[in-house]
């Protein structure tokens, strides 16, 4: 088969590899759809210590089961699937806790399991056990189903921090995944959703996707702007879906009293940034990260795409080939489109 092998620091090269193998537990999986993540970008310019070269990334998938191993009793070939990142080890105290994604070893897919840059990814025993892989329906095509991972780290997120009937909301950052949590705010009782960005371009989406205010902060002060559509007094929640440390001390300050401040966005390794506690003590601010996501809420993500709620469709920009997967994240980090996805069997330029 074909995938794209992460070699170290900014190298990713597409080769043939061995074809995988169904035996006791596992399936095989014939990849259409991987979408490109924040992450997978991280990954191939920084490394991760759980990502070991040579390894197939991707973790952001959906196909077709093709092969499944003799003890497999769960799916079936031909069984339509979409394929999420954290793979919970069932047996620590987080896992048995139901929060998988808190589990010290923290396996996923693409970073200790081979991931879907590929045509064709094998899932172990452990990821077909405990997993988050669901069937999906004929009603969704593989690209949606894909998205089903961000969406559900976005349920996670939004899930901890609590969104109340009449909140108004800041979502600091409109890439993809940050304007996948205006949807579920609103499903959720926001009644205003105000999203934060320096690209023009992003905002647009922004406004497109429903943002009851855009503010750009390479024009305007986007904390007395918050204050401003706040009557004075700051937004009840606010996330920080960007890679940008300093947005941490913004949010403090757009936050109302006793607001909830997700830091949603993953940062580079060893970022760091001062913060004037005081404010989180006189304001009584509760702070929480965000990471990824269980099971359970890729199963709902699922659900909430067939129903169009939200309508995923618009979040996706692009497709490219195997082939052409460094173009397909040179898109990605040009921050000019929404989610971006390889499509593994089709044929490049």
């Amino acid at each position: 088969m074909k995938a794209a092998v992460y070699l170290g620091k900014d190298q990713l090269e597409v080769r043939d590899m061995p074809d995988p193998v169904a035996e006791g537990g596992d399936i095989v999986v014939k990849v259409h759809a991987c979408a490109v993540c924040g992450s997978d970008i991280r990954i191939f310019h920084h490394g991760n210590p759980r990502v070991h070269p040579p390894q197939i990334i991707g973790h952001e998938s959906s196909g077709e089961v093709v092969a499944v191993g003799k003890d497999v009793t769960k799916f079936r070939v031909g069984d339509r699937v979409a394929i999420g990142a954290d793979v919970p080890c069932g047996e620590c105290e987080f896992c048995e806790a139901g929060i998988g994604n808190n589990c010290q070893i923290n396996y996923a897919l693409g970073y200790q399991f081979p991931g879907s840059f590929a045509q064709y990814v094998l899932l172990n025993k452990l990821t077909v056990d405990l997993g988050p892989v669901h069937r999906i329906d004929s009603s969704m095509s593989y690209d949606e189903a894909a998205l089903a991972e961000p969406l559900a780290c976005v349920l996670n997120a939004t899930e901890l921090a609590d969104i109340r009937l009449g909140d108004t909301v800041v979502i600091i950052g409109a890439g993809p995944i940050g304007l996948m949590i205006m949807p579920v705010a609103k499903m959720l009782g926001a009644i205003k959703v105000i999203v934060v960005q320096r690209s023009e371009k992003r905002l647009e989406m922004a406004r497109k996707l429903g943002a009851d205010v855009v503010i750009a902060s390479s024009k305007e002060d986007a904390i007395a702007r918050v204050k401003e559509e706040t009557s004075g007094l700051g937004a009840d929640v606010i996330f920080t879906a960007n890679s940008s440390p300093e947005t941490h001390r913004d949010a403090m300050l757009m936050a109302k009293n006793r607001g909830r401040i997700s830091l949603f966005g993953g940062l580079p390794a060893g970022s760091k940034i001062e913060l004037e506690t005081n404010i989180i003590h006189y304001k009584e601010l509760m702070m929480m990260g965000a990471h990824g996501a269980m099971p359970r809420h890729h199963r709902k993500a699922i659900e909430l795409i067939a129903a169009r709620r939200p309508d995923i469709r618009p979040y996706i920009s692009e497709s490219f080939a195997l082939s052409d997967i460094r173009k397909a994240f040179e898109l990605t980090e040009s921050h000019q489109t929404m989610r971006v996805i390889v499509n593994p069997w089709q044929t490049g330029e």
